[in-house]
């Protein structure tokens, strides 16, 4: 067995996942309370008065500590991967309160022609109906970054519920160049800001012309309340 074999099958222990997963919460918590909101961040419940439940969307790599943002008296699942390299990061989720929709494998819904994609897609309506936020990345993985995939538009489509585009910036952080998402580490004792932009409605009878209008949208709001968070912060430092 070589090492990259081996590697990925310690990786997958049982053992490995539950003390990865612990300490992956403890350390995310712990910066999250270590970063003081700088007064910028938008109130969602002031936002969002009347739209709950809804769809909170995010792109890749700028994720990490929003779990530890959301409204602690609300309910929020969250879309993850099938695959077992996502195991952990569903053991993550679930220590810091959400519950988890496995998906088909990582792509997004594609929408409509792979199995798992369809039933991550009802199994998300479901949760909208029974009152359950449902937080989605919004760009697709190993795509193009930060470009709003047509999966979420289409969750919005059947469930009738609003997308919320967010995004959250801490004054010290590391981003890791060389990932194809520009992932970004936020660090400790610093500022944080986390920015949400006004809920975007797609209708029952979209179809194609107005599904990619609002992929526009909800691309051009979460890149322009990304940027809001990190002016935000560097503006504190």
């Amino acid at each position: 067995m070589n090492r990259r074999r081996l590697g990925k099958k310690l990786l997958q222990s049982e053992w490995i996942q539950r003390t990865g997963s612990a300490l992956i919460h403890w350390m995310l918590g712990a910066i999250w309370r270590s970063n003081r909101d700088n007064g910028t961040s938008t109130d969602w419940e002031a936002l969002i008065e009347g739209e709950w439940p809804a769809i909170f969307a995010l792109w890749h790599g700028q994720h990490l500590l929003v779990p530890y943002a959301a409204p602690c008296n609300r309910k929020f699942t969250s879309l993850v991967s099938r695959s077992a390299d996502a195991e952990i990061n569903a053991r993550v989720l679930a220590r810091a309160g959400i519950t988890v929709i496995r998906g088909s494998g990582g792509r997004e819904a594609r929408a409509a022609s792979e199995k798992g994609g369809v039933k991550a897609l009802i199994s998300m309506r479901d949760a909208l109906r029974s009152g359950i936020n449902v937080v989605m990345i919004a760009d697709i993985s190993k795509g193009e970054a930060r470009l709003s995939g047509e999966g979420i538009i289409t969750l919005a489509k059947i469930s009738g519920r609003p997308i919320v585009p967010v995004a959250l910036a801490t004054s010290r952080r590391h981003v890791l160049e060389k990932t194809w998402d520009k992932t970004t580490i936020n660090l400790p004792f610093g500022t944080r800001s986390v920015r949400l932009a006004p809920p975007i409605f797609v209708s029952a009878k979209a179809g194609r012309e107005e599904i990619a209008e609002k992929r526009a949208q909800l691309t051009a709001e979460l890149n322009r309340v990304t940027d809001e968070a990190m002016r935000a912060v560097e503006a504190a430092t």
